[in-house]
């Protein structure tokens, strides 16, 4: 019995339809890449004395979090949204920093990430920093006294988050103005074809917050003209600090942490 071809004209579009869809599953795959509990290092929670808390999402999913007090007093408070990797116990610098300049701080993890149990998406992480958000008003803070500060992933839930509700100020550590535009970079023309989401770019201008944009001038994984992208498309008022020599993971060590908390100061004493 003979073979049956398949002809050309429909085996190529076939052929490319299923790489479309191979590349697009494992480059979505590398969008969140979490560690979940036990992996990580826990006992940081009582070096920084902070307090086990559990938030109930919107969809009914439960998010777990710290709440790091301060290490004096200030006006704020801060709802720190970490990246795509790790977990809580990776943002050691951060909480510190945080901490440091008088700002008690909230620190999630997304679905997956930690102790919170599911699966992220795009959608789930934004569910996830609502029920952060709603946590701190029901702590008894105001609007008006709560700062958001994005780390890479993070900034895109940040801004997403900020573009919806009223907030001091927001703080964007390497944002990009896409997942398509980081695509991009790493595949040319094809990139954003297999991977598309966070659109900060769409957002950040219905933001109606002090804004400070920070980004190390070496950062390897979202570049550096990218988040300056960002930073142009926001409104005032808004500062950018570039962090000569800094890579994607390294802005607290190649500044210094006395530069970093100082920075962080500076922002939250020019709100009002």
């Amino acid at each position: 019995m003979p073979r049956r071809r398949i002809p050309p004209w429909i085996g190529w579009p076939l052929l490319a339809l299923w790489t479309y869809f191979v590349l697009s599953f494992f480059a979505n795959a590398m969008i969140f890449h979490p560690s979940p509990y036990p992996e990580g290092a826990w006992d940081l929670q009582h070096a920084f004395d902070a307090e086990d808390v559990w938030l109930e999402a919107a969809d009914g999913a439960k998010v777990h979090g710290w709440f790091v007090p301060a290490a004096a007093e200030g006006r704020f408070v801060t709802l720190y949204l970490h990246g795509n990797a790790g977990n809580i116990t990776d943002r050691r610098g951060h909480i510190e920093a945080i901490r440091n300049t008088g700002a008690p701080l909230l620190i999630i993890d997304y679905r997956g990430f930690g102790k919170t149990p599911g699966k992220p998406s795009e959608q789930s992480v934004y569910l996830d920093a609502d029920a952060a958000y709603e946590y701190l008003l029901g702590r008894g803070y105001a609007p008006g006294q709560i700062i958001l500060h994005g780390e890479s992933l993070g900034t895109g839930v940040a801004v997403d988050l900020a573009s919806r509700r009223p907030c001091a100020g927001v703080i964007l550590e390497a944002p990009f103005p896409s997942v398509g535009a980081v695509a991009h970079r790493v595949i040319p023309f094809v990139g954003p074809f297999i991977v598309s989401g966070f659109e900060t770019g769409q957002k950040i201008a219905s933001i109606n917050a002090p804004l400070l944009v920070i980004h190390g001038d070496q950062d390897e994984t979202i570049a550096f003209d990218l988040g300056r992208e960002v930073f142009e498309l926001a409104r005032e008022p808004k500062s950018f600090w570039r962090v000569p020599g800094a890579h994607h993971n390294d802005i607290i060590l190649t500044a210094g942490m006395t530069v970093y908390e100082a920075r962080l100061r500076e922002f939250q004493q020019s709100l009002p």
